[in-house]
């Protein structure tokens, strides 16, 4: 099954558009807040997105459709590691970028934003790895 991941990449171009402009703004800026902003939605979109779209490139390696589907976040990361889709390394920090946002999900504010913008530059790389993962799965 071919994944469309048009979405997908530009989602990681918005965020990476986001956070290069963050950087180039002071931090007492109202558009440092619109960049902020932006970067926080779509981290989140990646982070949710990435999952369902990893979990589609696992489907195959189980016997039925329905296995996969039940696979929680955690779970999806795990077996891709198990069939060496993705390194160990990462796997772990997909799981710290979703507790990141889990464990201050509550906040939403300053606290929040200032500790995902730390994780951003890493995340960046991590969905554009992600994104060609996915894509090499659509050339098999």
């Amino acid at each position: 099954m071919l994944l469309d991941i048009t979405y997908f990449l530009r989602r990681i171009n918005t965020l990476e558009r986001a956070y290069s402009l963050l950087q180039e703004v002071d931090a007492d800026t109202i558009e440092y807040d619109m960049y902020r902003s932006a970067c926080i939605k779509e981290f989140e979109i990646i982070l949710e997105q990435g999952g369902k779209l990893l979990r589609k490139v696992l489907k195959p390696y189980f016997h039925s459709d329905k296995v996969a589907d039940k696979l929680y976040f955690k779970d999806i990361f795990r077996q891709a590691v198990l069939r060496d889709l993705i390194s160990e390394d990462a796997c772990e920090r997909w799981l710290i970028y979703r507790d990141s946002r889990n464990n201050t999900a509550h906040d939403y504010g300053v606290n929040f934003a200032e500790e995902i913008l730390t994780i951003l530059p890493q995340f960046i790389t991590d969905a554009k790895d992600l994104a060609t993962l996915i894509q090499n799965s659509n050339a098999h």
